[in-house]
C-alpha cells in the first residue's frame, strides 16, 4: 500500500533538541503502542471511527481510511474477528504482520520505516491555513496528482490539516492521521510538482508537528523503506528512525477462489 512521501527540499535546520520528547526506544519484548499503531488508534482516540468485532479486530470507516487492525497478530482469535469483520474473501490493509494463519492470501507487501520526533523544530506556519470538508475536492486532486499515500473523502475528518495556497490554488498540505494515545502520524505530506523544493513540506510538518505538541502528543510518521530521499529529509529535520514496520495486505479466506477450489 503507498505511503506518505514527500519531495520537497527542507529548510535551515537549527537543530534544537525537545526536552518533552522522550528516548527513542529500541521496540522491545513488550510490544510499544507504536508497534501496532492502528489499534492503539482505533481503540483509544479513534474510536468513533472504528467499525469493530469485539475485543480483538476493528477497522476504520472505509471512508475515512483503508487501515484494520488486530489486537494480537499471534491471538488466532483476532484473525477469526477479523474475518468476521470483512467477510469471506474480504481484502485488508495490516501493519506490522508478517505470517498470516492457514487460508489467508498475501496480497502485497510493502517495507516501511517510522520515524519518531526527538529533535524537530516544531513552529507555526503564518502562510498555511486550516483545511476542512470544503477542500476536499481539491485535497483529493492534490493527492491524485502525488500520490503521497491513502487518502479518502473523510481522512480530513481525524485531525489537523494546513494547506499552502499560491493565488487561491493548494499547492501543499499535511495533516495528522493515526492518533494511538500519546502519539499523533503526521501524514499527506505533499507538494505540487510545480511548487516543490521551496521548503513548503517541511514548514508544513513543522507546524503540524506544532498544533500535536501543543496538545501533549509526540509526532510520528511512516514512509516507504525504498524512498531514501523522504528518509533523510525526515531525519535531517529532527525525525529519528524507530522500527522497520510491513504494510501489508490479505485476502481472508472462504471467499469466491476458496469455493472453486473445493469444489475441484
Amino acid at each position: 500500500m503507498p505511503l506518505p512521501t514527500t519531495t520537497t527540499s527542507p529548510g535551515p535546520e537549527a537543530g534544537r533538541v525537545n526536552p518533552a520528547v522522550p528516548a527513542v526506544p529500541a521496540t522491545p519484548a513488550v510490544p510499544h503502542v507504536l508497534d501496532n499503531p492502528a489499534w492503539a488508534s482505533l481503540a483509544g482516540p479513534h474510536a468513533a471511527f472504528a467499525v469493530r468485532a469485539g475485543a480483538h479486530a476493528a477497522r476504520y470507516d472505509p471512508e475515512v481510511a483503508v487501515f484494520s487492525a488486530i489486537a494480537d497478530p499471534a491471538d488466532p482469535r483476532s484473525w477469526e474477528a477479523l474475518r468476521s469483520l470483512t467477510g469471506p474473501g474480504g481484502v485488508v490493509s495490516l501493519s506490522g504482520v508478517l505470517t498470516p494463519p492457514d487460508g489467508w492470501e498475501i496480497l502485497g507487501s510493502v517495507r516501511g520505516v517510522q520515524l519518531v520526533d526527538t529533535s524537530l523544530r516544531a513552529e507555526p506556519a503564518p502562510e498555511a491555513v486550516r483545511l476542512g470538508a470544503a477542500d476536499v475536492p481539491e485535497m483529493l486532486e492534490l493527492i491524485e496528482l502525488t500520490k503521497p499515500g491513502p487518502f479518502l473523502p473523510r481522512t480530513v475528518e481525524l485531525g489537523t490539516y494546513l494547506g499552502i495556497r499560491h493565488r487561491g490554488r493548494l499547492v501543499a498540505m499535511a495533516g495528522e492521521r493515526l492518533r494511538p494515545p500519546g502519539w499523533t502520524e503526521i501524514s499527506a505530506v505533499c507538494t505540487h510538482p510545480g511548487f516543490r523544493g521551496g521548503g513548503l513540506a517541511t514548514r508544513l510538518v513543522r507546524a503540524v508537528a506544532a498544533g500535536i505538541r501543543d496538545r501533549g502528543d509526540v509526532p510520528f510518521l511512516h514512509t516507504a523503506g525504498e524512498n531514501t530521499d523522504a528518509i533523510r529529509l525526515y531525519e535531517s529535520i529532527g525525525f529519528t528512525v524507530r522500527h522497520r514496520p510491513s504494510f501489508m495486505a490479505f485476502r481472508a479466506p472462504g471467499g469466491a477462489n476458496d469455493t472453486a477450489a473445493t469444489r475441484i
